[in-house]
């Protein structure tokens, strides 16, 4: 499994009209679940006089955890449609809302589906794609005699240090692409007195 996925650098925005109603969509880069609910309490809290906010996110490089809501429209026809578009551009990490204002003309199922598939659409086409890692941490403490060969193994280009910690007992955590944690993490295991913590 790839470490690699595709999400969008910076939220974006589109819009959708449709017999006089109107689709707002926001797309939101996202890195947990919590954060995707969080953001959506806060559209269904600033759109509160819109008939329908309606969402779908996806998230992690397996593209595994995801999750849509229809909002009181026709099972169906909102977040799967919302998902749909985040799915056919292959991306993750993200969060789309879209916002009805009904305009008073009943769109129909197929109608509903389409208003929602074109406004996420929308608001993904105006972002910017770009190409990210998932990244794992790792922490450990090490004794300061083993400075030399931790800082060695920090001060590779594909490793950033999170946090440190010099003491009598010396900590530091750091982060590199989850495809090579594991080869970190056997080389840290070599250095005598590191303690990988989990």
């Amino acid at each position: 499994m790839s470490d690699t996925f595709h999400t969008l650098d910076a939220p974006s925005e589109g819009i959708y009209k449709e017999k006089m109603s109107k689709f707002l969509a926001f797309a939101i880069p996202v890195v947990s679940a919590k954060e995707a609910k969080e953001h959506i309490a806060a559209y269904q809290k600033k759109y509160f006089d819109a008939r329908h906010v309606c969402w779908a996110y996806m998230i992690g490089a397996a593209r595994t955890e995801f999750q849509s809501n229809d909002n009181g429209e026709p099972s169906g026809t909102a977040g799967k449609p919302i998902l749909g578009q985040i799915n056919s551009f292959g991306l993750t990490n993200l969060l789309i809302v879209v916002v009805r204002y009904f305009g008073g003309i009943k769109l129909g199922t197929s109608g509903l589906i389409v208003a929602y598939r074109e406004a996420a659409r929308e608001a993904i086409a105006a972002g910017h794609i770009i190409e990210c890692h998932e990244m794992a941490q790792i922490p450990f403490t090490f004794p300061y005699m083993s400075m030399n060969q931790v800082m060695r193994l920090a001060k590779d280009p594909e490793v950033r240090i999170v946090s440190q910690q010099f003491d009598n007992t010396c900590s530091i955590t750091l982060e590199v692409r989850a495809d090579s944690a594991g080869l970190l993490r056997s080389r840290l295991a070599d250095i005598e007195g590191v303690s990988v913590l989990d």
